[in-house]
């Protein structure tokens, strides 16, 4: 989520799919070779991170680690709605870049479903530098039981951001149950004002990333003894409260990722779902995303004190509440120089860490908390990391410690759909072809009942799977 998925998707699905076509017909010693590259000191880095002060950023990091160790790094922002289309070409003709910088779970996982990644490069790094100096979940999620399928590197967390000075004249608690939030919802929608702010848009991923974080506090799961799960009553209630939250107390029409953002700095709108990316552009440090209420105008940062943060919540049919975010991962490929890519992300995790997680750290939590000597580190350094891009203050100047710590915590604590149940490919399958958005769309504009809804996201995503189910036997009957 390099700038909270500003840019259209397109399906990873679809072009890893065909990808997966290309390289079966490839005749053994053309482009598409599979085996790692040639020793030339040599790498090419595809890095997601592709915001133009953040390449800069990069770009300094990566400019040290040219000059240690003589290795040559050519650098490429890709944005990621590109990024199927260029992994699906670079596949078929064998020009696969060694390394790729801010990778989602779901693209690893696709990756690895596509046999795309050197794990034996990842196992090593980690092996390394010390499982014990990672966050063992964010270790897990991005490993296929023993098998590290990248080298996690940080990650964000979804947030529900409110009001507190309304919520407090109301004297309403803290939105963390299903029940407080409808409740605070309803009262706090009137006088042209919303109660809340929740992604709608079919086209977006980030509609199916704040539907989840709901979802995942009601216990709903995507999968679940073995099958698709999403016709549930777990996640049909999920579904309905999600359509109460958003057609009765959001704005009419399409929501999408800038509108949500838009309508609560605007003041006119009392919560949003939303990433913790928005913590530097709340605090007013951004030009291009300023807080635009009434009281911002005079004091750019009131926002950013006057707003509280649930990093996690819980529905009536779970036990405990639950939090939702993403993991970004350095990934080697299978045509990678393994020597060059092996001591690019050691540097990138270790001597370079800090000034990799630094450019963003709203957004890039670091999941390496230290090194064996100094176990918290870089978390230490994290919590010292400036905000902003057109002025940058220090995170510990402008939120509490206490936020501070339930990052940390919520990145041990994130729970994701599938991949704990071996469907990270899944996973990634959804991710691209949008399933849950397309249900959410639907239902938010009147089109689709709740149940109905469900049932809808239910059965395309049983579609997917059986269609992986299929690539996969192709795959190993070759």
């Amino acid at each position: 989520m390099r700038s909270q998925m500003r840019e259209a998707r397109r399906p990873w699905t679809a072009a890893l799919a065909a990808a997966a076509a290309l390289l079966l017909g490839t005749p053994a010693g053309c482009a598409g070779e599979s085996g790692p590259g040639r020793p030339d000191r040599r790498i090419t880095v595809w890095s997601q991170e592709s915001l133009p002060d953040r390449i800069a950023a990069t770009e300094k990091v990566v400019d040290r680690f040219r000059r240690d160790t003589g290795i040559e790094v050519e650098l490429v922002g890709v944005a990621e709605a590109q990024m199927p289309q260029l992994v699906m070409s670079a596949a078929a003709s064998g020009t696969l870049p060694d390394v790729i910088g801010a990778a989602t779970l779901g693209q690893i996982w696709q990756m690895y479903g596509n046999e795309l990644l050197n794990t034996r490069v990842a196992g090593r790094v980690v092996a390394t530098l010390g499982p014990g100096t990672f966050d063992a979940n964010a270790l897990a999620l991005a490993s296929d039981g023993a098998t590290r399928l990248a080298v996690p590197s940080d990650a964000w967390l979804q947030l529900l951001v409110y009001r507190k000075d309304r919520f407090d004249r109301r004297r309403l608690p803290p939105p963390d149950t299903y029940g407080r939030v409808l409740d605070a919802a309803r009262r706090l929608t009137g006088d042209g004002r919303d109660g809340m702010s929740a992604a709608t848009d079919p086209a977006d991923v980030f509609t199916s990333q704040s539907f989840e974080s709901l979802a995942l506090a009601n216990d709903c799961r995507l999968v679940e003894a073995g099958r698709v799960a999403l016709a549930s009553q777990p996640c049909a209630r999920a579904f309905a409260v999600y359509d109460r939250l958003a057609r009765n107390y959001g704005a009419p029409g399409t929501q999408t990722v800038d509108s949500t953002r838009a309508t609560y700095f605007a003041g006119r709108s009392a919560m949003v779902i939303w990433s913790s990316f928005v913590l530097d552009e709340m605090a007013g440090l951004r030009a291009d995303a300023l807080p635009s209420c009434p009281e911002c105008a005079k004091d750019p940062g009131f926002l950013a004190r006057n707003s509280g943060i649930v990093t996690s919540l819980r529905g009536p049919d779970a036990a405990e509440p639950a939090q939702f975010g993403e993991v970004t991962s350095w990934a080697v490929t299978r045509t990678a120089e393994e020597e060059a890519s092996r001591r690019f992300v050691e540097y990138m995790m270790g001597a370079g860490y800090e000034g990799w997680f630094g450019m963003a750290p709203e957004g890039k939590i670091p999941v390496r908390r230290g090194t064996a000597e100094e176990p918290d580190r870089y978390l230490r350094a994290w919590r010292s990391s400036e905000l902003g891009v057109d002025a940058r203050r220090p995170i510990d100047e402008v939120y509490p410690p206490e936020l501070l710590d339930r990052l940390v915590e919520g990145v041990h604590r994130m729970r994701r759909w599938g991949i704990a149940q071996g469907e990270g490919a899944l996973v990634g399958a959804a991710g691209g072809e949008l399933p849950v958005s397309k249900a959410i769309g639907a239902m938010t504009a009147g089109q689709l009942s709740p149940a109905e809804a469900a049932a809808q996201a239910d059965e395309e995503v049983a579609s997917l799977r059986a269609s992986l189910e299929r690539a996969a036997g192709a795959r190993r009957s070759r």
